[in-house]
């Protein structure tokens, strides 16, 4: 399925700024030949990429903007623009985002900037403590925002690009976005394997580890210092001067979560997606103002100093090592469990929103938000639909391809 689009009017090399979805939204092209000479895109390499994605993922669409211009917009299953499914690892890039903005607005909290010790009763709830570990005292902001704390996470982690196995390993998904547990205070069976972040896996600062429950305790902080829930935060800080269209958290609607998730489950339309990429594009500024600080999306979606052992910065994974050839050095995307992938590419002026999404991530007990009637008339069931490229891999080939489209 796709849109049926129109050129606004406008000079095609202003800087320019989408509206809300209720106002018009993006601005829109209709066809190869637009899309070629207003956008300078290939609508075949696009297709291709749309092809590898209906292999991956059971439900999605792919969203393009380049120069500014809505230029490609195809969905499948119960992919829709206004659909708002679970967005999982996506919502982690908008908790950094989030304390990016409190580390601006509020210097006085952060004494140390990112390098403030943050494992203390003056950022943490009292009954985090006594630590468990007594290296935790020596946690910095930033390393938590880097996944380099050694809080436990995923295995393997590394130190210095070597591959190191951890065991026991840290919880993962909603477990690991429950206060108690993210904080260490009770461990939690996965899949028949005990998990814990009572203990760090190394000395914070001397490895990576993907740990979901780190970047919750960035949560827990910001709710802590501000005294609103996270999703309150990012309303008024991104939502309403972004202008998005209805939107939510899963997770925090399942049983035992009783806060807004710092790890993941955002859920939010394709054109919100956009405008969140679109605004990192542009250095955090939005019609004229400053909506995140330029300093800190430069160092969310750049090397980090926190993080010498993986190529993933404050919650953006990077490409300054080429390690993704074929795509610029400058490139930074996020991933969210079911497909899901935001990629933006400075140097070609160029957001991609990859929808992607299991069936449940789409229902009403996944997001807290009942489908739209329009939605589910305009959308489809795969039910023969099976999986015949890889995430990894058509996470990559997707941006390969949308890179290639750029003349």
């Amino acid at each position: 399925m796709s849109w049926s689009m129109d050129i606004n009017s406008g000079d095609i090399y202003d800087i320019y700024f989408p509206p809300p979805d209720g106002q018009g939204g993006w601005r829109r092209l209709e066809n190869p030949g637009q899309a070629r000479d207003v956008a300078g895109l290939d609508w075949e390499k696009l297709d291709e990429a749309f092809a590898v994605m209906q292999q991956q993922t059971r439900n999605g669409g792919l969203f393009v903007v380049r120069h500014g211009w809505l230029a490609y917009a195809r969905w499948f299953g119960k992919g829709h623009p206004k659909a708002s499914p679970n967005l999982a690892s996506c919502g982690k890039s908008f908790t950094s985002v989030a304390m990016g903005i409190l580390l601006h607005e509020h210097p006085e909290y952060f004494p140390m900037g990112l390098n403030t010790r943050v494992y203390n009763p003056e950022y943490l709830p009292a009954e985090a403590f006594p630590l468990k570990d007594e290296r935790k005292a020596d946690i910095k902001l930033g390393e938590l925002l880097a996944f380099t704390a050694g809080i436990r996470g995923n295995s393997p982690g590394f130190v210095h690009g070597k591959a190191v196995e951890l065991d026991p390993i840290g919880p993962d998904g909603w477990p690991a976005m429950t206060d108690d547990i993210a904080l260490g205070l009770r461990d939690y069976p996965i899949r028949g394997v005990m998990t814990t972040t009572s203990t760090l896996w190394c000395a914070p600062g001397e490895g990576y580890s993907y740990a979901t429950a780190s970047i919750h305790i960035v949560s827990i902080i910001l709710r802590r210092l501000t005294g609103m829930e996270l999703q309150e935060y990012l309303d008024i800080k991104l939502g309403r001067p972004l202008g998005w269209s209805r939107w939510s958290f899963g997770y925090k609607h399942t049983e035992a979560r009783a806060h807004t998730p710092g790890g993941g489950g955002i859920a939010l339309q394709a054109g919100d997606m956009l405008r969140f990429g679109y605004l990192l594009l542009h250095q955090g500024r939005w019609q004229g103002r400053e909506v995140v600080p330029a300093a800190y999306v430069k160092q969310a979606t750049m090397r980090s100093p926190y993080n010498p052992h993986y190529p993933y910065s404050l919650q953006f994974d990077i490409n300054d090592d080429g390690h993704w050839s074929g795509v610029p050095k400058d490139a930074f995307w996020k991933r969210g469990s079911g497909g899901h992938v935001l990629y933006v590419v400075p140097s070609l002026d160029l957001v991609v929103w990859k929808l992607g999404g299991r069936d449940g991530q789409y229902s009403e007990q996944d997001t807290g938000l009942e489908p739209l009637p329009e939605v589910l008339r305009e959308t489809e069931e795969r039910p023969d639909w099976q999986q015949t490229v890889a995430d990894g891999q058509g996470a990559r080939r997707v941006l390969e391809l949308a890179v290639a489209a750029c003349l």
